[in-house]
């Protein structure tokens, strides 16, 4: 189909399509249109990564928005949010605009009100329909990217549940599902009322195989002989082979330490192939990566760039993973070693993809199993970009022929797997079902059922009952913890009342009519509200408020980190061989400060989970004293990505402690806010103030401390030279000082006096980190490391 054959987008659409290069449809797009996807008909396309399926979302939404509607484009990564804000923004240039959210679970977004498309992660839309987001209402064309994530144990019973209560709120709402290949992509069409695509054309062609000894071979039958010389590793061969045809080359591994491992030897085979212009490039790029954070992770990371090759894993900060996929995709990497969960992620394609780890540890199954096919086939359908490879290479590695033979059964032959709903977890449950009464989705346990029939695994349960039970259980729960309030309507004496005794023959038919004339309403408490505003697990809330109500005397910061590490809401840091006995020491010298009903040792699992947070807790603890990064990230054995997610999440939670504790009239709600913001900025409590001043950071409010500077206002009074001295930088300076208010902030002519550099006493109560970190913050530097600003 002809670009020009399309019909009901926004005057200048066909254009901008064109501008980009688009003269002719895939066939699986040109399907999809065929099917109604510009006509506002739902549809499932279930297809290959790089077969167009964003251009299949495009036309859906913008047909709605010329039809005077609203879309919403549903991602399930911040990151993915990124990529298709800047795809999407250039809409704006015939009109349509574009609106992004992702954080802040306690917001409505008004302001998206006024957009034409809306990019969302999963969560916080569900969030927005809890807060109750008028605009949603709105909606007439919602687009879910990577709906085969349903599956996710973690992430699927969101997107599940939101979809179901979107399609409620709105039910002539057109609903476009992209998902890879799948198993049942009927049975999510089916669950959708949608039409399917699905097909497994690709716009190159991608040939898997699995090399073995010297011979990489092909589902096809054709054989590449790719031979690994001497002491040389096999992907390290492989990469070698597609780099020396100008190719770039992906190889996933099962672990954070092998990616950086196999990033480290694969740099010796990239750098043989880098121009003078490409080593000037990545050199700088290097830079860019050291100043992000000053961990030896960043410096590992920087190193390996410097020679062409990178690793991604879930412990680089935002700011590296950004730099790292621009990179590859602009050709200037030419290989990265990444964990899985890079095959999920942005859009990152490579000439060869090679998965050399098919296994991986599974604490379930106590030990290494083998990956999934949908997994698997995620990865290799990285191979291959249109306009810069001719083709895409997906390759295993097996160490012997009936390996070789097994991977080709396992994988290459394979179909994947049927996606299939983990609503009915009851984790998920109690939070989804708490939800859907404090929205108003569901008043009663009947209309409860009747909305969770409506979600993907009620259409694919086999197993009469399960939802149902589960449901009740959840509701006790909810209820013991007061979170919601059940009553029968009409009490007993107004059933008894039209009773006809002699209408009934047992006692049973009497229980049978008296349960069918009382419906049971289900209401959310003042407290189970706020819990669903806050988008908190309900089990985190109920270990927060009983952790605060336990509480004799005023919390401690350290408590009050424990507290919320223990909650589902924080993925711990897990103890290491050794370490339950130094954190049991930890324990027993701290026991005091710790909320809540203390384990003892002889209650091995509860207390192993106490040690866990003892330890996230105490990680939390050292960056609220302002040890440095870079030590902490080597004591607690993390990357500057882990130290920021914990710092991230525990600001949240105790946020969230704040307003759980104000609902139920703590005594402790300023020392939660207290810790709440020490968290947040990385400080001792005598800096609060100071960092609350723009550009001031956590390392410069401890110097500008040091030298006599204790608040805002000093800063506006301060002599101008024991500023300069403290921060360095006339620039730096001069913002700060105009932040605090200061009615003449110029630094002209100012010269330096003393610094908290020279002082001696730098650091002095901040663990020992500070003054250490004082001689990198040079002359008129921006620090980006965690906490700088």
């Amino acid at each position: 189909m002809n670009i020009e054959e399309l019909s009901g987008l926004p005057a200048g659409a066909v254009d901008h399509f064109r501008s980009e290069g688009i003269e002719e449809l895939y066939p699986p797009q040109a399907e999809a249109v065929e099917a109604g996807a510009t006509d506002g008909e739902s549809l499932v396309a279930a297809v290959p990564t790089a077969s167009g399926k964003t251009m299949i979302a495009a036309l859906s939404m913008l047909s709605a928005v010329e039809r005077g509607g609203k879309a919403l484009y549903i991602v399930p990564l911040r990151a993915l949010a990124s990529e298709k804000k800047a795809e999407f923004e250039a809409y704006e240039r015939f009109g349509v605009t574009t609106g992004v959210t992702t954080g802040n679970y306690e917001s409505t977004s008004e302001w998206l009100a006024t957009k034409d498309i809306i990019v969302a992660t999963s969560e916080k839309v569900d969030s927005l329909v809890r807060n109750g987001a008028d605009w949603l209402s709105d909606l007439t064309c919602v687009v879910s990217d990577e709906v085969h994530l349903i599956d996710d144990r973690n992430r699927g019973p969101t997107l599940e549940v939101t979809l179901a209560k979107l399609r409620r709120l709105n039910p002539a709402m057109q609903t476009v599902a992209l998902s890879a290949t799948v198993g049942n992509a009927d049975e999510i069409a089916d669950w959708l009322d949608a039409a399917l695509v699905d097909t497994d054309w690709r716009p190159i062609d991608l040939r898997m195989g699995v090399h073995y000894g010297n011979a990489l071979n092909f589902d096809d039958g054709s054989t590449r002989e790719v031979p690994v010389e001497g002491s040389e590793k096999q992907e390290a061969a492989l990469v070698r082979d597609i780099l020396q045809e100008g190719g770039s080359s992906l190889v996933f591994v099962n672990s954070r330490r092998n990616a950086e491992a196999a990033a480290s030897r694969l740099g010796q085979v990239s750098s043989r192939e880098l121009d003078g212009d490409e080593r000037e490039a990545l050199a700088e790029l290097a830079e860019e990566i050291r100043e992000d954070s000053d961990t030896e992770t960043s410096k590992d990371l920087a190193d390996c760039v410097e020679r062409g090759a990178a690793f991604h894993h879930a412990g680089l900060s935002a700011t590296q993973r950004t730099l790292v996929e621009d990179a590859f995709r602009d050709r200037l990497l030419k290989v990265i070693s990444a964990t899985p969960t890079l095959a999920a992620g942005v859009n990152t394609p490579a000439r060869r993809v090679i998965v050399r780890d098919w296994r991986r540890f599974d604490p379930s199954a106590g030990g290494m199993s083998p990956l999934d096919v949908l997994e698997v086939h995620q990865m290799m359908g990285r191979a291959g970009r249109p306009g810069l490879d001719p083709y895409g290479e997906a390759v295993l590695l097996a160490k012997s022929h009936d390996e070789s033979e097994e991977l080709f059964d396992r994988y290459v032959w394979a179909d994947p797997e049927a996606v299939r709903s983990k609503l009915a977890a009851e984790p998920a449950l109690r939070t989804h079902v708490l939800a859907t009464i404090a929205s108003g989705f569901a008043r009663t346990r009947e209309g409860l059922l009747e909305f969770l029939e409506a979600t993907l695994y009620a259409s694919q349960s086999t197993e009469a009952g399960r939802l149902e039970r589960v449901t009740d259980d959840v509701l006790d729960y909810l209820e013991r913890n007061d979170f919601i309030k059940r009553e029968r309507a009409g009490g007993d004496a107004d059933a008894d009342a039209g009773i006809d005794d002699g209408a009934f023959t047992s006692a049973a038919d009497l229980a049978a009519q008296q349960e069918s004339t009382r419906e049971e309403s289900l209401e959310a408490t003042s407290l189970g509200h706020t819990v669903s505003r806050l988008y908190l697990d309900p089990m985190s809330a109920a270990e927060i408020v009983h952790g605060l109500e336990r509480a004799d005397d005023r919390p401690t910061a350290l408590g009050l980190y424990q507290l919320v590490s223990r909650t589902p809401d924080m993925y711990e840091l897990y103890l290491r061989s050794g370490e339950d006995e130094k954190f049991g020491e930890l324990y027993y010298e701290r026991e005091a400060e710790l909320l809540g009903d203390r384990p003892s040792e002889y209650e091995e699992d509860r207390f192993e989970d106490w040690l866990a947070a003892l330890k996230t807790g105490k990680l939390l603890e050292d960056w609220a004293s302002e040890e440095d990064e870079e030590r902490l990230t080597d004591r607690y054995k993390i990357g500057p990505g882990d130290l920021r997610g914990k710092v991230d999440t525990a600001e949240w939670l105790l946020g969230a402690a704040e307003s759980l504790a104000a609902e139920v009239d703590s005594e402790w709600t300023v020392a939660v806010r207290e810790a709440r913001a020490r968290v947040e900025h990385g400080v001792g409590e005598e800096l609060l103030e100071l960092v609350s001043v723009g550009g001031v950071g956590r390392k410069r409010a401890r110097q500008l401390y040091e030298v006599g500077i204790e608040e805002p206002a000093d800063l506006r009074s301060a002599d101008k030279g024991v500023v300069l001295g403290a921060l360095k930088g006339k620039k730096t300076a001069e913002n700060i000082l105009e932040n605090a208010g200061r009615e003449d902030p110029s630094m002209e002519g100012v010269e330096p006096v003393g610094g908290a550099a020279n002082t001696g006493a730098a650091g002095s109560s901040a663990g020992g980190g500070a003054d250490e970190e004082t001689a990198t913050e040079a002359a008129d530097d921006d620090q980006s490391s965690l906490g700088d600003f």
